[in-house]
């Protein structure tokens, strides 16, 4: 029952956990996070959690290894103090990019972040749009990966939009571009050939598919420096694009990504608050809309505590 669950906001994500809440008729968690001086973390739930399910809704974005502690230790406190059931809800899963040893010597961290959570105390894990699916793979407890792929369908179809061609800005992520293309009534897709030669740092080189005359969507699941977008945009634009469409789950927007986007040609930049930004820089980039994923985690908070399945809850962006 809905009734016999706590939700506790910590510090990322405060703004959407009040709406989750407010779609559930429940009240918010009493949480006190504390953060000392010299860099240490202490939380302290402030209501009693003995035989509740607990759901902690968390992003682990910038500052991400402060975001992660705070999951850790919340988990760990709820843990101690008797919670029948923990669940994480990230809705955004940070290190998710450090999904494999991509060249000798190197860490596989999502896999390292998936046991810490694991050994935290969490029964499960709640994640919107992982970086890389098989990262399910690396948790031992039950994993839900939603997408918010349905969402933005059902918002660019309400745009009515013409010759529509959804574009994927590397092979990685033909399968979501696709996903997007069946919401928008089997739209075609085109891949952009990129090459990257460092971190945060990539080449468009080429276009695979028939983008002149046509409006484009670009998608993603994440969106950085912007560095790979805007390349991606001029390519389509010296292929004769009309115009240029973006869509991704999480707006990372590190740096001056936000100024690159609001001084380019995209026409649109949709993104979801799974991270969520000052308002001043929102409203700073005018072609940049925000869809929330609060309905969408407060009906699978519902189902979840229900034991009902999750992916009934696509319907509702039919």
């Amino acid at each position: 029952m809905v009734e016999d669950i706590v939700v506790f906001s910590l510090t990322s994500c405060k703004n959407l956990t009040a709406e989750i809440v407010k779609y559930l008729g429940v009240e918010e968690g009493k949480i006190e996070v504390k953060h000392f001086a010299d860099g240490e973390i202490l939380i302290e739930p402030g209501q009693s959690v003995r035989g509740k399910h607990v759901f902690i809704v968390q992003s682990t974005c910038s500052p991400v290894n402060e975001n992660l502690m705070e999951v850790l230790i919340a988990a760990d406190a709820c843990k101690r103090a008797s919670c029948k059931e923990l669940t994480i809800v990230l809705p955004y899963f940070g290190y998710a990019r450090q999904d494999r040893k991509a060249k000798p010597r190197q860490p596989i961290t999502a896999r390292l972040v998936a046991d810490l959570l694991t050994v935290a105390g969490a029964d499960r894990v709640v994640c919107i749009d992982l970086h890389a699916t098989q990262i399910q793979g690396f948790f031992k407890i039950p994993t839900d990966n939603l997408t918010a792929m349905e969402m933005l369908g059902q918002y660019f179809r309400h745009k009515n939009l013409k010759d529509v061609v959804v574009v994927s800005p590397d092979h990685g992520g033909a399968t979501r571009a696709r996903k997007l293309a069946d919401c928008l009534h089997d739209a075609p897709i085109a891949i952009v050939d990129k090459r990257r030669q460092q971190a945060n740092v990539a080449e468009a080189m080429n276009l695979v598919g028939d983008v002149d005359g046509k409006d484009c969507i670009i998608v993603d699941d994440l969106v950085d420096t912007g560095g790979s977008l805007i390349g991606c945009i001029d390519i389509l634009k010296e292929h004769g694009a009309r115009k240029v469409y973006c869509a991704a789950t999480h707006g990372v927007f590190s740096h001056n990504a936000l100024e690159r986007i609001a001084a380019s040609d995209i026409e649109e930049f949709v993104i979801t608050n799974t991270i969520e930004h000052p308002e001043e820089r929102v409203k700073n980039t005018p072609n940049l809309k925000v869809l929330s994923v609060g309905f969408l985690l407060a009906k699978s908070i519902e189902a979840i505590s229900n034991n009902k399945p999750i992916s009934d809850v696509y319907n509702l962006f039919q």
